[in-house]
C-alpha cells in the first residue's frame, strides 16, 4: 500500500519544453511500475499533442504503459468543469451548477477571481492525489505540467490568493488543505531550463520565490542540452592560433573537399566555441542555486513516444522519479 502520493510540479520558462519534461517524468516513474497521473492547467492539449492521441476531456484517461508496467492516465483540468464539480461536490448543486454555467456565472467568476481559478485548478489535483480506491491511493504519483516559471508561485500559494476572498468556509479550508499538500515532504517542484541567459535567470528567481514561500524545490533541469561540437585538442588550436587557414584547406584537399571552405569552418568553429563559454557560465549559475541539476540531450528527431521513453530513462537514472 502507498502510504502517499508523490507530487511532481513541472515549471519553466515558455520555450523550455517543460510539457516535453512533464510528459518524460510520467514515463519515468510509470517505468518503475507506478499509477501516474499527468494532468495540464493551462487549456494548451499539449499532453495530447505529445501522445498522439485525441484531445483531452475532463476526465482521467489512460494513454501510456511505462516499460516496468506501469500506466500514465492523463487529464486536462479546466476551471469551469472544476467549479462545476467543487459545487456539486461541497454544495450539491449538479443540475443547478449546469444552469448557472449557462448564464455564463462560471466564467465570470474565474475571470474576476483568479485567485479562486487557481484554487480550482490545483483543488483538482490535489483531489486526484488524495483520492482512495479502498485503502490505497488511487495514483502513486501525479505529476503537473504548471504554469511557467514566472507566475508558478503565486499558482501554487492559493493561500495568499484567496486571503481577500475567503476568510472561512469551504474555499478557505480547501486552499489550506492544498497549501498542505504543497508543501508536503512528497511535493517536488522541478524548474525546466535551457542554457540560455533569459530562462537561466527566471529559473534563478523562481528558486528563490518558492523558497521564500516554503514551496519545496526539487531538481533543476536543463532541457535540450547540445554536446561540444568542438573537440578539446581543436579547441586549443583555435585558441592558441596554431591552425591556419591555409593549413585547414590543405586537409579538405587532401579528403577531396573544397579547400575554400576552410575560412567559413573556421569562423564557425570559433562561433560554436563562444556559444559553449556561453553555455558553460549558464549552467554554473545555476549549479551556484544549491540545487541537483539534470541534463537532457536535443533529440536531432524531434519528440515522439519513442523520445519520451529516452527522456524517461535519464531521469529515472538521475533519481528524479
Amino acid at each position: 500500500m502507498a502510504l502517499s502520493t508523490q507530487l511532481h510540479v513541472v515549471t519553466g520558462k515558455g520555450g523550455t519544453g517543460k510539457t516535453t519534461v512533464a510528459a518524460a517524468l510520467a514515463m519515468a516513474l510509470a517505468g518503475e511500475g507506478k499509477k501516474v497521473l499527468l494532468c495540464e492547467v493551462e487549456g494548451r492539449q499539449g499532453i495530447a499533442q505529445l501522445f498522439d492521441v485525441p484531445p483531452l476531456p475532463y476526465e482521467e484517461r489512460k494513454i501510456a504503459v511505462g516499460l516496468g508496467g506501469g500506466s500514465v492516465y492523463a487529464l486536462a483540468i479546466d476551471p469551469e468543469s472544476a467549479l462545476l464539480e467543487y459545487l456539486a461536490m461541497y454544495y450539491r448543486l449538479g443540475r443547478a451548477g449546469k444552469a448557472l454555467d449557462r448564464f455564463g456565472i462560471i466564467d465570470f467568476a474565474t475571470t474576476i477571481a483568479p485567485g479562486v481559478r487557481d484554487v480550482l485548478l490545483t483543488g483538482k489535483v490535489y483531489e486526484a492525489a488524495r483520492r482512495r480506491e479502498g485503502r490505497d491511493f488511487t495514483y502513486d504519483a501525479v505529476v503537473m505540467d504548471a504554469p511557467p516559471t514566472g507566475r508558478i508561485t503565486r499558482f501554487l500559494n492559493v493561500n495568499s490568493e484567496v486571503a481577500g476572498l475567503a476568510k472561512v468556509g469551504p474555499i478557505r479550508r480547501q486552499a489550506d488543505s492544498i497549501m498542505e499538500m504543497m508543501r508536503s515532504k512528497d511535493t517536488r517542484v522541478h524548474l525546466v531550463s535551457v542554457l540560455e541567459e533569459m530562462p537561466v535567470q527566471e529559473t534563478i528567481d523562481g528558486i528563490a520565490e518558492l523558497r521564500s514561500e516554503r514551496l519545496p524545490v526539487g531538481h533543476v533541469i536543463l532541457n535540450l542540452v547540445r554536446p561540444p561540437m568542438v573537440s578539446a585538442s581543436t579547441k586549443a588550436a583555435l585558441l592558441t592560433r596554431n591552425v591556419t587557414v591555409d593549413a585547414v584547406g590543405d586537409s579538405l584537399e587532401s579528403v577531396g573537399l573544397d579547400p575554400k571552405a576552410a575560412f567559413d569552418l573556421m569562423a564557425g568553429g570559433v562561433a560554436s566555441l563562444k556559444r559553449q563559454d556561453l553555455q558553460e557560465s549558464q549552467r554554473e549559475l545555476l549549479v551556484d542555486c544549491g540545487q541537483p541539476l539534470i541534463e537532457l540531450p536535443s533529440l536531432p528527431d524531434g519528440i515522439d513516444l519513442g523520445a519520451l521513453f529516452e527522456l524517461a530513462e535519464t531521469l529515472k537514472s538521475e533519481g528524479v522519479a
